[in-house]
């Protein structure tokens, strides 16, 4: 018992010395390092503190904790509501959408892209690809909102021209889903990109050479040259954008949403922001929703990392 009690103190020194010659040695790197991890601490673990707000009813008055426990009356009240459940099931559905739709979106754009052999052409597609990435959603619904205008909008007119009827994108239940899918794939497709083009840039020249020289298509090599090599980072993208599979952005729906189809665009986030923010004796409320849809995230981050486990033995984030 002694001799592996001393075997831990020794292993924990060891692991203390070892910290500190790595921080002499490499102080220049956790110096820059460190705006980060106070960032991190400030603004995403301290908050972290306010999740006892889910098991309360808050009152302004008496302040987070000494507002009473109400114990799991929230979540009760959270899947008793029909327009929680109606918001839950929007999510759901906008969220596969964007998975399907806009995942492999940026892997096929990069793989394209990849295969483009004038170098400024493919330095200004890229440019043009990554530049809505930076537009506020603020400024990019002003753009969309004209653009698709029942009266005076680009596409209506287009599509008056050709003797059809114009349709109002943005008001009819039928198309809003597709909007917000489509124009979320618009303002990240060239940005996740970037990750893609960087894997592809690591991959060895001398592969498609020798795969040409033996007569594979341009297709052949594609499929098992470019995509085997980076299917470790497709499956970290997956992993990581499976987690956030319930964020649809509330930027988005907010600038784009009103009331003629609430019905089919409130998602969770819209949710908490329209019931459990307005009134603040619904904080506590608009916590359980925020913590229920956090949870649900982290499991599917779980699950999915697992079975990219189970796939491939190299798969996974941890």
């Amino acid at each position: 018992m002694k001799m592996v009690l001393k075997t831990d103190m020794v292993l924990k020194t060891k692991k203390k010395n070892n910290l500190i010659l790595s921080i002499r040695r490499y102080w220049e790197l956790y110096l820059i390092f460190l705006p980060v991890a106070i960032w991190f601490i400030i603004f995403k673990y301290v908050p972290m503190a306010g999740i006892i707000l889910a098991f309360k009813k808050y009152n302004p008055v008496a302040g987070i904790f000494d507002s009473p426990w109400v114990g799991l009356d929230n979540f009760f009240r959270c899947f008793n509501s029909p327009a929680f459940l109606s918001s839950l099931r929007n999510t759901v559905i906008i969220s596969l959408q964007r998975l399907i739709w806009g995942f492999p979106m940026p892997v096929v754009f990069a793989i394209f892209l990849n295969e483009v052999q004038q170098r400024k052409f493919k330095k200004v597609v890229q440019t043009v690809s990554y530049l809505p990435h930076f537009i506020s959603w603020s400024v990019a619904g002003g753009i969309f909102y004209m653009l698709l205008s029942p009266t005076s909008g680009v596409v209506n007119t287009f599509l008056k021209s050709l003797g059809m009827q114009a349709i109002n994108f943005l008001g009819d239940s039928s198309y809003f889903r597709s909007v917000v899918v489509a124009t979320d794939i618009w303002k990240n497709m060239g940005w996740d990109a970037i990750i893609y083009l960087a894997a592809l840039a690591g991959v060895d020249c001398e592969m498609y050479e020798a795969a040409y020289i033996d007569g594979a298509s341009r297709l052949k090599r594609i499929i098992y040259i470019t995509l085997p090599s980076i299917s470790n980072i497709i499956v970290i993208m997956l992993i990581l954008r499976v987690g956030h599979l319930f964020n649809v952005s509330f930027e988005q729906i907010f600038i784009l949403l009103n009331p003629m189809v609430l019905e089919v665009g409130e998602t969770l986030g819209y949710y908490i922001y329209r019931v459990g923010l307005y009134n603040p004796n619904n904080f506590g409320f608009g916590t359980a929703v925020g913590l229920f849809e956090s949870v649900i995230g982290l499991a599917l981050v779980i699950t999915t990392n697992k079975l990219s486990k189970k796939i491939n033995d190299d798969g996974g984030i941890w």
